[in-house]
């Protein structure tokens, strides 16, 4: 049995991620901790408790940081919806989070399980930096770190250079870069490569007839508008569901390298770039296993199987 903990600002391809993590034999999963991002904190503790319960699961939901660090908040309604959850009027309220600040939950749980614990990062990493700054022995007690975030090569999604979880919260993405801790960075790039969803995919994915596949697809309805118009694809991506995958099966990603990671948050221009030293100009140690490809039918037949009936 491997021990997670999901750190997520839960929106729509996060719920996809959730899902897959918690239907995967052999995980146990012992937190979910909620950060403000695509959504402000308490709508996403609320998409999470939604989505662990339409999985059956106890799952303890924790409520974290509700803004970045040092700056305001600038969520992703434009890209999920006003709910995070697509704006198809489901009931996203009402539910209560486990007693306990995620921060905290992190920390116990990172010394209680000493060295055993992976810790899925789906969004701005502002309750992994806190939690840091509260204890920094914590990053050498972390078994792997695996965060979506970042490009390891190529465009961002918020501004030319910058993925939205970085960008959200720089200064926290700084903080964990240096911290020492083992990463495995999965940037949005892996995401418009191998884990785009064309309307043939969605169809498909809803003909599996479950509730499951209904809402996986169905929570997109925003998302897909955005990353037709904006980000020029021929459906919906899943950066989260596609960190998940890799997560759960390290397999998933079919090229990797250890490289310096430097996370930038001076400039305006370039708020929250990952910069990444792909050939060690910088001379510092490689901080960061970077995901330089993956295999789009392995991600596939993981979130079918995620979603097929029992």
């Amino acid at each position: 049995m491997r021990h997670f903990i999901i750190d997520t600002d839960t929106a729509s391809d996060d719920a996809v991620g959730l899902i897959m993590a918690m239907r995967y034999p052999g995980v146990q999963i012992e937190a979910i901790t909620v950060v403000a991002g695509n959504v402000p904190v308490d709508q996403a503790v609320q998409n999470a408790l939604y989505t662990v319960e339409l999985c059956q699961q106890s799952i303890p939901v924790y409520r974290g940081m509700s803004a970045p660090l040092v700056r305001p908040l600038f969520t992703a309604h434009f890209v999920h919806g006003q709910d995070g959850m697509g704006d198809i009027g489901l009931p996203l309220a009402g539910r209560r989070p486990a007693a306990g600040h995620a921060v905290d939950i992190l920390v116990d749980n990172i010394h209680r399980f000493g060295g055993d614990i992976i810790l899925l990062t789906l969004g701005p990493l502002t309750n992994v930096a806190s939690a840091l700054q509260k204890d920094p022995r914590i990053a050498g007690e972390v078994r792997e770190c695996v965060v979506m975030g970042g490009t390891g090569r190529g465009h961002g999604n918020i501004t030319p250079v910058g993925e939205y979880n970085f960008w959200a919260d720089p200064d926290a993405a700084k903080i964990v870069f240096e911290s020492g801790m083992r990463l495995k960075m999965v940037g949005w790039d892996i995401s418009r490569t191998y884990a785009v969803l064309n309307p043939q995919d969605t169809a498909d994915l809803r003909g599996f007839g479950t509730p499951l596949a209904a809402f996986c697809v169905d929570i997109q309805a925003t998302l897909t508008q955005f990353a037709m118009n904006q980000s020029k694809l021929q459906g919906f991506d899943l950066p989260d569901a596609i960190a998940t995958a890799i997560a759960l099966e390290p397999e998933v990603a079919t090229e990797t390298r250890s490289l310096f990671v430097a996370i930038e948050n001076e400039s305006d221009l370039c708020r929250g770039q990952s910069v990444v030293d792909h050939y060690g100009v910088l001379g510092e140690e490689p901080n960061t296993e970077v995901v330089l490809n993956a295999s789009r039918k392995r991600f596939w037949d993981m979130l079918c199987d995620a979603v097929r009936p029992l």
